[in-house]
């Protein structure tokens, strides 16, 4: 027989659907549940000049919660990085160490001029 530890969020006396297996996760997704709760009142008590519905306003609040260091980032006047912006460099032909050896430059050897 096994012993499993499940960790699972409870916000407000009820049990989110979320089930965890590693306690660090489920705290995570806590403090962001956290961060979402209090960017909707932030944007309740605004003066926007635009009507929005409850579930609008925790999908709003959840999807920038959960985008913390991106909009971090905007925040503070830096364009964060796009997946499209990060160009990882593979080489088209990758050449064994082996063979890099081989290919490496000999330094030329100096002639005298005469």
């Amino acid at each position: 027989m096994a012993v499993i530890t499940r960790y699972i969020v409870v916000r407000n006396g009820v049990e989110l659907d979320k089930v965890f297996d590693v306690k660090k996760e489920a705290d995570a997704y806590d403090r962001m549940l956290d961060a979402a709760e209090n960017l909707a009142a932030f944007i309740k008590k605004g003066d926007l000049q635009i009507d929005l519905d409850a579930k609008t306003v925790e999908e709003i609040s959840i999807y920038l919660a959960k985008n913390a260091p991106e909009v971090t980032l905007i925040l503070r006047g830096i364009k964060p990085a796009t997946r499209s912006d990060a160009k990882i460099e593979t080489p088209a032909d990758p050449v064994p160490v082996e063979d890099k050896k081989a290919t490496a430059k000999k330094p030329k050897s100096k002639q005298k001029k005469k």
